[in-house]
């Protein structure tokens, strides 16, 4: 019996983290779109010119996409729509997306892009997107 209440009582503590999770992530997503919406009108207002956005495999192949906005990372493997949307640039390798193209799913956005990753690059959205709009 004492089992039973303790597997209750850690199921419903998992339940209860999980969903604080969620929580924060979407209101950091609610932060983070905020400040790509204020990118896109800030870089529209500059004339900031879009480019066709391009994914990559990988193994580096490169893919056609019908996406155009704005690369924020140099290795251009993160990305804003002219959409308002963000995207991550990296898929995996497609023989036929190599011939059709490929065509990204935006993305919830977080803060600090990178966190967690395992090459230690990190940095604030807000940095990037700030970066970005000084580039031209």
């Amino acid at each position: 019996m004492a089992d039973d209440d303790w597997q209750s009582q850690r199921a419903r503590a998992v339940a209860h983290h999980g969903a604080e999770l969620d929580r924060r992530r979407a209101v950091e997503a609610e932060q983070a779109t905020a400040l790509i919406t204020a990118f896109v009108a800030d870089a529209k207002a500059q004339q900031l010119p879009t480019e066709s956005l391009r994914a990559r495999s990988y193994s580096g192949r490169s893919y056609r996409t019908p996406l155009h906005g704005w690369y924020l990372n140099s290795d251009r493997t993160i990305a804003v729509g002219d959409d308002g949307q963000y995207y991550s640039l990296l898929v995996p390798p497609s023989a036929t997306g190599w011939l059709t193209g490929v065509t990204p799913q935006p993305e919830r956005p977080r803060l600090i892009v990178g966190e967690g990753a395992r090459d230690g690059e990190s940095i604030p959205l807000e940095k990037l997107l700030a970066q970005r709009l000084k580039k031209e």
